[in-house]
């Protein structure tokens, strides 16, 4: 068996290792807006009843205007095993057909050839990494060949499919998105998939491919709800792509895969004003680059909602900063980097400001 995919958050395990209540700890460890915004009101029939198809379609066409994009698709938080292991039967799917534009329709819950040609394929895709480690896996256990590859570059005409996250967790980097348009065409052209994840997309608009996808047959989009509403226990997303594609993940999901409480909820934020929520975030981050910067240490990446710092010092800050109740993101394969996620308050800037300043360097 595997080992375990390392996230952030462990906030038990780190008060059984460190001590203290995990109440009492400063959780810095993930990317989600530490300012949760306030809760609406949610219908006592979304708790008492089975997701009926009509608050399916309202949050839909909240998030439809939202991201600005015709073909949407609500679902479990595109980073559960259950989303990400559609992409793998996608790429099946599309295997059976020679091209997943007009040669291609769903038919009886499937991709049907409509013309005469035949895809040849070596069941290979592309990870841009060192990112989530969900997409390598997913397509490892379902006997694809997996390719972790650092630029667009090496994604070639033998991959099926190629992932790509976009701001990327956990470094930051951005593609702009006509580099991911040549992208895209490269991959239609050998009749394969592009997947965009964008978790992290919605503290800037601007960098998103939503608007884009109904002229980008063979793209894929997953948008995460939680992170920047601050409500990442809804485990909610959404997938924005051509109409037969989001049939067969819904088909292959099966029915009231989104409970009826978080499809009222996103209806309800989707369709608010956020200017203030994202007026926050960016506060939040300034607050945590002047501690960063202040105790010396130098911010290498991220993006509004978390920072990522190079240090070679970073496992010793590490395990101070657990020493003294605050938990941060490190990593195996770069030890020499720490992600912060951003405070709730001053108060707790400075709670993580003195704690840096005692590091004996």
């Amino acid at each position: 068996m595997s080992a375990p995919i390392v996230h952030g958050g462990g906030i038990t395990a780190a008060a059984a290792a460190f001590g203290g209540s995990p109440e009492d700890w400063l959780d810095l460890s993930t990317g989600i807006n530490p300012c949760p915004v306030a809760l609406p009101d949610i219908p006592a029939r979304a708790w008492h009843r089975l997701p009926d198809r009509h608050l399916f379609d309202e949050a839909r066409h909240a998030a439809r205007d939202y991201y600005g994009s015709g073909e949407i698709l609500p679902l479990p938080v595109p980073g559960t095993q259950s989303v990400i292991q559609l992409l793998p039967r996608l790429v099946e799917a599309g295997r059976l057909v020679g091209g997943t534009d007009d040669s291609v329709a769903v038919r009886d819950n499937r991709i049907a050839v409509t013309d005469d040609r035949i895809a040849v394929t070596d069941n290979r895709v592309a990870v841009v990494s060192p990112t989530y480690g969900e997409y390598a896996r997913a397509f490892a256990s379902a006997g694809f060949g997996v390719d972790t590859v650092d630029d667009l570059a090496s994604i070639g005409a033998g991959h099926r499919l190629a992932v790509v996250v976009n701001p990327n967790n956990p470094d930051g980097l951005i593609w702009p998105a006509e580099t991911l348009i040549a992208l895209h065409d490269r991959m239609k052209a050998a009749d394969g998939f592009l997947v965009v994840d964008e978790a992290f997309g919605d503290t800037d608009p601007a960098l998103s491919l939503a608007s884009r996808a109904p002229q980008l047959s063979n793209l894929v989009i997953f948008r995460s709800f939680g992170k920047f509403f601050g409500l990442a226990g809804l485990r909610l997303g959404f997938a924005i792509a051509r109409s037969d594609i989001l049939a067969l993940f819904e088909d292959w999901l099966g029915p009231w895969a989104v409970s009826g409480p978080a499809l009222s909820i996103a209806d309800s934020l989707l369709r608010s004003d956020v200017s203030p929520i994202r007026g926050r975030v960016n506060e939040r981050c300034a607050g945590l680059h002047a501690v960063l910067t202040g105790a010396g240490l130098q911010i290498s990446g991220g993006t509004a909602l978390f920072t990522l710092v190079a240090d070679a010092r970073a496992g010793d800050i590490y395990t101070h900063l657990c020493r003294h109740h605050i938990l941060v993101r490190k990593f195996d394969y770069a030890p020499e980097w720490l992600r912060f996620g951003l405070p709730p308050d001053p108060a707790a800037d400075g709670r993580l400001g003195e704690a840096l300043q005692r590091f004996e360097r």
